[in-house]
């Protein structure tokens, strides 16, 4: 495998990985707007869905809120398997498709930060925070017996300062289905994996819509993320590959080892310098008298 291809050792992957992730819990609370800005980004993005008929989170949300058995599910879905596949997709990627996953993990990152500057320009209130006369029900606190969360998206209760609620444009949780969605669709080998690849990203666009926790166009746009995410993955390789502090002076790598630094060497002579050593003595003899 190519040196540049090559992930770090795991224990300084962690590290990188936790560090990214403490940036974007902090960027996302930094992040948090006005809140009557917030709700006229979100009255701004359902008056265009409904106008064009793609406003898919209200059937959605009537289903799962007139049906328990759906609702409560999706809740569980929601404030769960968002923190737990990707970083097992991470894992399952550098333990088994190690080539690829420098170029994963870089496409994850930077469609990550686009999606912290998207949640810094467009605050934007949920559906379930909009005022009851637009047609939603907040799942999440309707069927909040049943889990951790409370009435404030998935935190645990007690603990819904810790989250930005404004933070739904563009829609991460899809975005990463979809990052892992492509992930297992292009390395898995089963057709298990395959499948699920396949399932994840659409069953989580169900998922955040039917709990009215994003608009459509969030999902949209949680897409389009991960898209201008990928193409901008090869320029940042190659960047990182240019400033990557390299060994300097008679150890910086030069291709293949060459053990005899340009001596010959012969059988019976293991140590290059032998030679190196003995022509040296002959040079700094007398020359013989003729």
């Amino acid at each position: 495998m190519d040196n540049r291809n090559r992930p770090a050792q795991w224990w300084a992957e962690l590290l990188l990985v936790g560090v990214m992730y403490a940036v974007y819990s902090g960027g996302r609370l930094l992040a948090r707007g006005d809140a009557d800005i917030a709700v006229g980004h979100g009255l701004a993005i359902l008056q265009f869905e409904e106008t064009f008929r793609i406003n898919a989170e209200h059937p959605l949300n009537r289903l799962f809120s007139d049906q328990p058995w759906l609702g409560v599910p999706a809740d569980f879905v929601y404030a769960s398997l968002h923190y737990l596949v990707t970083p097992a997709v991470l894992v399952w990627l550098f333990r088994r498709r190690p080539a690829h996953y420098l170029a994963a993990r870089t496409w994850l990152m930077i469609s990550t930060l686009l999606g912290l500057v998207g949640f810094t320009l467009m605050p934007t209130c949920p559906p379930r925070l909009l005022d009851a006369a637009h047609g939603f029900v907040d799942t999440m606190a309707q069927y909040s017996a049943y889990g951790w969360w409370g009435s404030e998206a998935s935190a645990p209760r007690g603990l819904g300062g810790m989250t930005n609620q404004y933070a739904a444009m563009p829609s991460l949780h899809v975005g990463w289905a979809l990052w892992c969605g492509v992930i297992l669709w292009r390395h898995g080998r089963s057709p298990l994996l395959r499948a699920a690849g396949a399932a994840y990203p659409i069953l989580t666009t169900a998922v955040v819509l039917g709990t009215a926790n994003h608009y459509f166009l969030d999902a949209a746009a949680g897409a389009a993320v991960m898209g201008l995410g990928l193409l901008l993955t090869p320029g940042a390789l190659r960047l990182a590959g240019r400033i990557r502090p390299r060994p300097a002076g008679r150890f910086a790598p030069t291709g293949s080892p060459n053990v005899s630094s340009g001596w010959d060497t012969s059988a019976g002579e293991p140590i290059p310098a032998q030679r190196a050593a003995s022509r040296s003595v002959a040079d700094d003899s007398p020359a013989a008298p003729r």
